[in-house]
C-alpha cells in the first residue's frame, strides 16, 4: 500500500516525525514542564498544528484499479506544487498527502476510518461508488470535509441516504461535509442521444445494468429518458457483479434485434460478457456498443482483443479539453503527454480528476483562511469555484451545473476506441465523436458502427 514519504522542511521523515512527537509527550508527562523538552522536540510539537494532512482513497488494486492507475503518478505532481506549502491568512503551512487503497470495495470505509483517525483536514475520494460512497459517509458521520469524484452523483446522493424525484431530482438529506463533482445520468443522456444519431439503428437498446449503486441509479433514471427520446429498452433485469454466464441476457438481446448495446459494469464482467455475446453471434448485430464504468482506458479495452475495436465510450476528461490545473498550472494536453512519457501507458482519463482533486483541496484549503478548523473548509467547500482540467467547478448558490449546493456536475464527452495506426506504439487510440455537452472540447471523429 502506497504511503506517505513526504519529508518536512526539517528533514524529518515523518516515521521520524511521530517517534519524536510521542517521545515529546513522554518527557511532558515526566517532567511536568514543556520547557525542560530539548528543541527538536519543541519544534516537532510546534510543526504539528501548522502542518495540513490531506488523506485519498482510489482503488489502486482490485477490478476497478484502472481508475487508480494515474493516482501514483498525479499525487506525485500534487506534492511536488505544495512542496513549499500553502500560505494562508499570513501564515505557512506544510501540506502532508496520504494515500490509501480501497482495494475496488469494502476496505474502502476502513481505509478512510484509518486517515479519520490519523487526523485528516481534508479527505478525498474518487472512482466509482465502490470506493467514493463509503469514504464520503465515513467523513459525513465523523465529520471530516471530504471531496469526491468519478461516481454518477445519483449514485452517490442514494448511496448517502438521499432520495430521488420522479424527475430525477435529488431530495433530502442535506449534507454538511461530503460534496463531489461527477457526471450524471443527464450527462450521459446528452452524450448517448447526440452521439446515436451518427450511426443508422432501429432504436432498440439492450441494457445490462448491475445490481450496484451504478446500475440501480442508471436503470432508475436513463432508462426513462431513452424511452421518452423513442428508444425501445431491452432490460432483463438487474444481475449479480462477477456473474459467469449471460447467456439467458444474450438470447434475449439476439430475439429482440437489439442494435444498441449498452452497460455499466465493472471490468472483469464486461469482458466476460463481451467474449460470450462474440461467441453466441450477438456481436454481430451490434452497431452500437455503448460502454460505460468500464472501457474507460486501453488497459480495460486491450482485454477484449480485437474485439475492443469500435467500442463507444465517453470520457470525463480528456487530454484535448481546454482547460488547466490551478494548482499546477499544467495543462490538459501537458498533463496527458506527461503521464505516457512517465508510465509508458496511453493517457488515462482519471489522470484529470484526480489532478482536479488537488485542484479543489489546494482552493478549499486556501479560501477557508484556518485550513485546521473543519468547519471553516466545509464552508469554503459550500462555496468555492476554482478551475481544473475538467473545467470551473462552482459550488453553492452560484454554480450553473448544481443540482443541490453539494454536487456540480461535469460533462461527459462521447468517443469512441479505434484501432491505432500502423506504427503506433499503442494498439488503440480513443478520438473524440460528440461534444454535446460541452461544445469547448474539440470533436475529431464521427461514431462508426461497431461492425
Amino acid at each position: 500500500m502506497p504511503q506517505d514519504s513526504t519529508k518536512r522542511s526539517d528533514g524529518l521523515s515523518r516515521g521520524d516525525f511521530l517517534k519524536r512527537s510521542g517521545a515529546a509527550v513522554g518527557a511532558v508527562a515526566f517532567s511536568g514542564a514543556a520547557r525542560t523538552l530539548p528543541a527538536w522536540a519543541r519544534a516537532t510539537a510546534h510543526d504539528a498544528s501548522a502542518t495540513i494532512n490531506i488523506g485519498i482513497v482510489s482503488p489502486l488494486t482490485g477490478p476497478e484499479s484502472g481508475f487508480g492507475e494515474p493516482d501514483p503518478y498525479v499525487t506525485g505532481l500534487a506534492r511536488t506544487a505544495l512542496a513549499k506549502g500553502l500560505k494562508i491568512a499570513g501564515k505557512t503551512y506544510a501540506v502532508s498527502v496520504t494515500e490509501k487503497d480501497s482495494q475496488s470495495g469494502p476496505a474502502a470505509a476502513s481505509a478512510a476510518q484509518e486517515l479519520i483517525n490519523g487526523g485528516v483536514d481534508l479527505m478525498l475520494a474518487t472512482s466509482t461508488p465502490e470506493t467514493v460512497v463509503p469514504v464520503s459517509a465515513a467523513c459525513e458521520a465523523a465529520g471530516v470535509p471530504c471531496v469526491a469524484t468519478v461516481c454518477p452523483w445519483e449514485g452517490w446522493w442514494v448511496g448517502l441516504g438521499g432520495k430521488l424525484s420522479a424527475t430525477g431530482a435529488p431530495t433530502s438529506p442535506a449534507l454538511q461535509w461530503a460534496f463531489l463533482f461527477s457526471f450524471g445520468v443527464p450527462d450521459f443522456a446528452t452524450a448517448y442521444l447526440s452521439m446515436w444519431k451518427q450511426v443508422p439503428n432501429n432504436k432498440k437498446v439492450a441494457v445490462m445494468y448491475p445490481n450496484d449503486d451504478d446500475g440501480n441509479a442508471i436503470r432508475a433514471a436513463l432508462e426513462p429518458v431513452l424511452k421518452g427520446a423513442g428508444y425501445t429498452i431491452v432490460d432483463p433485469g438487474p444481475y449479480q457483479d462477477g456473474t459467469n454466464d449471460y447467456t439467458s441476457q444474450i438470447t434475449m438481446f439476439k430475439q429482440e434485434n437489439c442494435q444498441i448495446f449498452n452497460t455499466f459494469p465493472i471490468p472483469p464482467d464486461f469482458t466476460t460478457f463481451w467474449r460470450q455475446a462474440a461467441q453466441q453471434g450477438y456481436t454481430k448485430m451490434v452497431k452500437i456498443a455503448q460502454i460505460a464504468k468500464t472501457g474507460l482506458f486501453a488497459s480495460q479495452v486491450d482485454a477484449s482483443g480485437a474485439l475492443g475495436y469500435n467500442l463507444a465510450s465517453g470520457e470525463y476528461w480528456g487530454p484535448t479539453w481546454p482547460y488547466s490545473s490551478s494548482l499546477t498550472g499544467i495543462s490538459s494536453a501537458a498533463l496527458g503527454s506527461g503521464y505516457t512519457k512517465h508510465t509508458g501507458r496511453y493517457v488515462n482519463q482519471q489522470a484529470g480528476a484526480t489532478m482536479a482533486l488537488f485542484d479543489v483541496a489546494a482552493a478549499a484549503l486556501s479560501a477557508s483562511g484556518n485550513p485546521k478548523s473543519k468547519t471553516a473548509v466545509a464552508h469554503a467547500m459550500s462555496k468555492l469555484k476554482v478551475d481544473t482540467p475538467l473545467g470551473t467547478l462552482h459550488w453553492g448558490a452560484g454554480g450553473a451545473r448544481n443540482p443541490v449546493d453539494n454536487i456540480v456536475t461535469t460533462p461527459i464527452i462521447g468517443n469512441q476506441w479505434r484501432k491505432a495506426p500502423k506504427g503506433s506504439r499503442f494498439n488503440l487510440e480513443l478520438v473524440v465523436v460528440d461534444n454535446a455537452d460541452d461544445p469547448k472540447v474539440p470533436v475529431s471523429a464521427k461514431l462508426v458502427p461497431y461492425n
